[in-house]
C-alpha cells in the first residue's frame, strides 16, 4: 500500500513538473490570475475580525487556529513557532483625571455608536500603551507638541522645564515610544498622548461614523517599547523560546533593560480638550498650534493639576507565528517569504488583518495553481507574525531563531502589514527589488478605472513612480536591517481608524473598500512578484540599482553633513568605490543576461544564486550601529530618534543628528569597505560565469 501511494505521489510530481516545464512564465501567470477567487479576501477578513484579538489573548489564539487551518487546506506545509515573550498581556488598571480646579475623570474608551454594532463588543479594552511604566502621579501639565527630540530642545531654549510635570503630547512625527523616552529623559513624571484633530479629525474631513476620520472619542493605542534592538526585550540576538522547552535561552533582568518607568496613557482629542482649554500659560509657537478651537498654551499653570495612574503588569506571555511553505520544485532551499502580522489592538480590520486576509487568499490561489501542475521553482513561504503590535516581536524572534540559515536561503522578504487599507497604492523596497514592483504593477489592472496599477500609482507629472526606502515600524526590520535579506513593503492605503476600537469590519466595508476589489488586486500583485522571483532560473535582482541608489544617498548625506560642517569635501573613499561598483554591476548584469539564454545545470545555478543572495550581506557588519549593534546594516536602519523614518547610510545620519563631524572619515572608510565587498562579490560571480565557454556549463 505504501509503495503504491509513493508511486502515485511521484506520478503527480512528474506530471506537475512536466506541465511547468512546458509552460511559459506568461502561461503560469495567466493560470495564477484565473486561480484567484475574488470573494475569498472578504470572507477571510470577516472571519479574522469577528472579535478583538490582542497578542496573548484567547481570541488571538482562535485567529491563529483559523490561519493554520486555511494554510493547511491550501496544501502548504504549516508550522507553528511558539515563544514566551515579555509583554503586558492586558492594559491593567489605569486612570486619568483633572484634579483641580474641578475634579473630573476623563474617558479612556471610544463611544458606542448605533451605526457600528462592533463598537459595543464587550472584549474591547480602554485606550492603553503597552510597556507604560506603572505609577500614580499628580502634577501640573506642560504641552510638548509632538514630543520629538527637537520639541524638547525648543522647550529648553524657551527656558521651560518639564521636570516633575505631566506632559501632554500629540501623536505624529515620531514613534510614541520616543515621546515617552524623551519625556522621561527630561524629568517628566507622566505622559498623556492624544491625536490632534488637525492631524486626524474634523480638520481633515468628516469623522466616524459619518466619515473615515477620528471622532472626538477615537483613541490610538500602541506600544512604547524603546530599546536599542527590535523584538522581545529580554532576549536580544536570541529567540525567546518557550520557558519549558528543551532549549534554554538566557533572558535579561527586566530591571536592567531600560523599560519606561513613568506612567503613559492615550486619550482622544475630545478628552484632551477638557485639559487644554483650561491651560493658562504662554501661547505656543505657531507651528505647535493644533486644530482645537482655542489658542494652545505651553504651561497649564499652578491651578490646573492632573492625575495619571497606571498599574500595568508585564510578564511572560505565550505567542506563536504561523509559517506555511509551498515547497519549490527545483530550488526548495531558496525561499521567497511573504508576511504580515495578525495580532491587533482591537478588531484589526485594516491594521493588520487586511494584509492577513490577502495572504490567506493568496495561499489558496497558489495552492490551486500547484494543483494544476504549476509548482514554483523556489519555495514560497507565507508567514503570519504574532505580537508585532507590542514591538515587532514575532518576526524578530523568528529571524533570530533561523539565523544564518535564513541569511543563506532567503531570496526576499515581502511585507504586507495592513496591506489592503484603502484604494491608493504605495511601496518601499531595497534596491534590488524596486524594479520587481514596477514590472509587476504594470501587469495588474487597477479595479476602479481602466488603468494598470502602475499607471494609477504614477503621478501624471512624474517621470517615474516613487518607491520609498524602508524605515521602521513593521516586520521587515529584522530581515533587512539585522540579517540583510532584500525586502519590500507594499500595499493599498488610505484614511484608517489606526489602532482604535473602530477598526472593524463595519468601518472597512463602509469607508475603506466597500466593493472589496482591492484585496484581489493586491493579491494579484503579490503573487506575481512571488512567482517571478520564484520561477526565474537566475534570481531576478536589479543589481544595477545599488550604484544608482547609493549615489543618491551619498549626495544627500554630503549635503546634510555640510549643514553642520560647511568645509566638508565629501566621502572620497566611498565615491571612488562607487565608480568600481558601477562598472562591476554593469558587467555582471550583461553576463547574467547572457546566461539566461542557456539551459544551465541546477548545480551551477545554485552556486550562481547563492552568490546573488550574498550580495546584500556586503552591508552587514557585526559591529552594527553606534546607537544599537543589533542594527547591523550599514545601508539602512530605522531612525533611532523617531522610530519610523528611514535612515539611509545610518552611520552617517547618526553623526549628522548629533551634529558631530569628527567620525565622518572613519565612516567613509567603513562604507567604502562595504561597497568594495559588494564589488568583489560581483566580480567573483562574473569571473565564475565567464569561466564557462559560451555560457555552456
Amino acid at each position: 500500500m505504501k509503495k503504491t501511494l509513493l508511486l502515485a505521489g511521484l506520478t503527480i510530481v512528474f506530471i506537475g513538473s512536466a506541465v511547468a516545464q512546458n509552460s511559459t512564465q506568461q502561461d503560469i501567470e495567466n493560470a495564477y490570475k484565473s486561480s484567484i477567487d475574488p470573494s475569498s479576501f472578504k470572507t477571510h477578513l470577516q472571519r479574522l475580525t469577528e472579535r478583538p484579538h490582542v497578542a496573548g489573548s484567547e481570541n488571538n489564539k482562535m485567529v491563529q487556529d483559523y490561519i493554520y487551518n486555511i494554510m493547511d487546506k491550501a496544501t502548504f506545509k504549516v508550522e507553528q513557532y511558539p515563544y514566551d515573550v515579555y509583554i503586558p498581556a492586558t492594559p491593567g488598571v489605569s486612570l486619568i483625571e483633572i484634579v483641580t480646579p474641578k475634579r473630573q475623570t476623563l474617558t479612556q474608551q471610544e463611544d458606542i455608536l448605533k451605526e457600528d454594532p462592533f463598537s459595543s463588543d464587550t472584549d474591547l479594552w480602554k485606550g492603553w500603551n503597552s510597556f507604560s511604566g506603572s505609577g500614580d502621579v499628580t502634577a501640573e501639565v506642560v504641552y510638548v507638541n509632538y514630543g520629538t527630540r527637537e520639541d524638547f530642545q525648543e522647550l529648553q531654549t524657551l527656558g521651560i522645564s518639564v521636570a516633575g510635570k505631566i506632559v501632554l503630547a500629540r501623536y505624529g512625527k515620531n514613534f510614541r515610544g520616543y515621546k515617552a523616552k524623551f519625556s522621561e529623559l527630561n524629568g517628566a513624571a507622566g505622559l498623556i498622548i492624544y491625536t490632534d484633530p488637525k492631524d486626524n479629525g474634523y480638520a481633515t474631513g468628516l469623522t466616524y461614523p459619518e466619515g473615515p476620520y477620528f471622532n472626538e472619542s477615537t483613541i490610538q493605542r500602541g506600544s512604547l517599547l524603546t530599546v536599542d534592538y527590535t523584538g522581545d526585550p529580554l532576549t536580544p540576538y536570541e529567540p525567546a523560546l518557550p520557558l519549558k522547552g528543551k532549549k534554554k535561552v538566557k533572558r535579561l533582568d527586566p530591571s536592567k533593560v531600560g523599560l519606561h518607568t513613568i506612567p503613559v496613557l492615550p486619550i482622544s482629542y475630545g478628552e484632551a480638550q477638557k485639559i487644554m482649554q483650561q491651560m493658562q500659560g504662554d501661547p505656543v509657537p505657531a507651528a505647535w498650534q493644533g486644530g482645537l478651537p482655542f489658542t494652545y498654551r505651553i504651561q497649564g499653570g499652578t491651578d490646573l493639576k492632573l492625575r495619571i495612574k497606571v498599574d500595568q503588569p508585564i510578564n511572560y506571555t505565550p505567542v506563536a507565528n504561523i509559517v506555511g511553505t509551498l515547497k519549490g520544485a527545483e530550488f526548495p532551499d531558496e525561499w521567497i517569504i511573504l508576511g504580515c502580522h495578525f495580532d491587533a489592538w482591537g478588531f484589526g480590520a485594516t491594521d493588520p488583518n487586511s494584509g492577513t486576509a490577502m495572504l490567506l487568499s493568496l495561499s489558496e490561489s497558489l495552492g490551486r495553481l500547484a494543483a494544476k501542475g504549476y509548482r514554483p521553482k523556489r519555495s514560497i513561504m507565507v508567514a503570519h507574525w504574532d505580537a508585532e503590535e507590542h514591538g515587532v516581536i514575532g518576526s524578530s524572534e523568528w529571524v533570530e531563531q533561523m539565523g544564518e540559515v535564513l541569511g543563506a536561503k532567503a531570496v526576499a522578504y515581502m511585507n504586507f502589514d495592513g496591506g489592503v487599507s484603502g484604494k491608493n497604492f504605495g511601496a518601499s523596497a531595497s534596491p534590488t527589488l524596486k524594479q520587481l514592483i514596477i514590472d509587476a504593477s504594470k501587469s495588474v489592472n487597477y479595479p476602479y478605472n481602466d488603468q494598470t496599477l502602475y499607471e494609477f500609482w504614477k503621478q501624471p507629472e512624474a517621470a517615474q513612480v516613487n518607491i520609498g526606502n524602508l524605515g521602521g515600524g513593521s516586520d521587515h526590520i529584522a530581515f533587512y536591517m539585522h540579517v540583510g535579506v532584500p525586502s519590500l513593503s507594499a500595499g493599498a492605503g488610505g484614511p484608517t481608524p489606526y489602532h482604535s476600537n473602530y477598526d472593524s469590519f463595519h468601518y472597512y466595508s463602509t469607508f475603506v473598500d466597500p466593493e472589496f476589489k482591492m484585496g484581489p488586486t493586491i493579491e494579484h500583485l503579490a503573487g506575481l512578484m512571488a512567482l517571478r522571483l520564484s520561477n526565474k532560473t537566475i534570481i531576478d535582482y536589479d543589481i544595477n540599482r545599488y550604484a544608482i541608489d547609493l549615489k543618491t544617498h551619498f549626495s544627500n548625506a554630503t549635503n546634510k553633513v555640510k549643514s553642520i560642517a560647511p568645509d566638508f569635501v565629501g566621502f572620497l573613499f566611498s565615491q571612488e568605490a562607487l565608480l568600481s561598483l558601477e562598472k562591476a554591476s554593469k558587467e555582471l548584469s550583461l553576463s547574467l543576461n547572457m546566461q539566461k539564454e542557456y539551459d544551465v545545470p541546477v548545480k551551477n545555478m545554485k552556486a550562481i544564486n547563492a552568490q546573488l543572495i550574498a550580495l546584500e550581506k556586503s552591508f552587514i557588519e557585526d559591529e552594527g550601529m553606534d546607537y544599537g549593534a543589533w542594527y547591523r546594516s550599514l545601508y539602512a536602519s530605522t531612525d533611532p530618534f523617531s522610530g519610523y523614518a528611514s535612515w539611509m547610510l545610518p552611520g552617517i545620519e547618526y553623526e549628522v543628528a548629533l551634529k558631530r563631524s569628527e567620525n565622518l572619515g572613519a565612516w567613509d572608510i567603513r562604507y567604502a569597505s562595504a561597497i568594495d565587498r559588494l564589488t568583489a562579490k560581483m566580480n567573483d560571480l562574473n569571473s565564475y560565469l565567464s569561466s564557462f565557454d559560451g555560457g555552456v556549463f
